[in-house]
């Protein structure tokens, strides 16, 4: 059986969802420049990611989940996955108890970052998802795995699935994700239609 893993931000949704979250509670610029930091290379990803959890442990987490559930959705993704449930799952770095909301929308299992929260906060992070290991565990069970994402937090994923597809859909996928990639996709559209001919 064909497992497609999506990345979240950007690939699913219109946007990413840190900026949004910064933009709500005004710290945009402390988040902004952490990440050019990180893109730069100045910072590791998962460096970057605890400093970034840090900065938001303040706020409460059904707030942010809240806020994170109105995110707008390529909504022709959305609908393959839908029918193609068991067969979809998203893969993302991103926190369990942030986008519990967003998934309820999408509809299919997803495997995230996960934190303990206590009183509303996130009191510690509990562990860092790889997503490579999310490739290598259904490859293991027998599946094929088509992996779809932008970043360079996609690239080890990408390097290990059967089939990676490169999506340009809400900015440019990475030098590094172009240089792991089998196809590289412009649209909504030429996406669907690509996973579509991988079924």
């Amino acid at each position: 059986m064909v497992k497609f893993l999506f990345d979240l931000d950007g690939t699913i949704t219109k946007q990413e969802t840190l900026p949004i979250i910064a933009s709500h509670f005004r710290i945009k610029d402390r988040i902004d420049q952490l990440t050019k930091e990180t893109v730069a290379g100045n910072v590791p990803f998962i460096e970057s990611f605890i400093r970034r959890v840090h900065i938001l442990s303040d706020f409460p987490v059904d707030e942010v989940a809240e806020l994170l559930s109105q995110v707008e959705f390529y909504p022709k993704i959305v609908e393959f996955i839908q029918l193609h449930d068991i067969a979809c799952h998203v893969v993302t770095g991103n926190l369990s108890c942030w986008i519990s909301l967003m998934m309820q929308r999408i509809g299919c299992t997803y495997f995230a970052s996960e934190a303990l929260v206590k009183d509303n906060h996130i009191e510690k992070l509990v562990s860092i998802l790889r997503k490579e290991d999310i490739v290598k565990k259904f490859q293991e069970e027998g599946h094929r795995v088509v992996f779809i994402g932008d970043g360079n937090n996609d690239v080890e994923a990408m390097r290990h699935a059967d089939v990676s597809i490169a999506s340009s859909l809400t900015h440019e996928p990475t030098a590094s994700v172009l240089s792991v990639t089998d196809y590289w996709v412009l649209n909504e559209v030429s996406l669907c239609r690509q996973l579509n001919q991988l079924l």
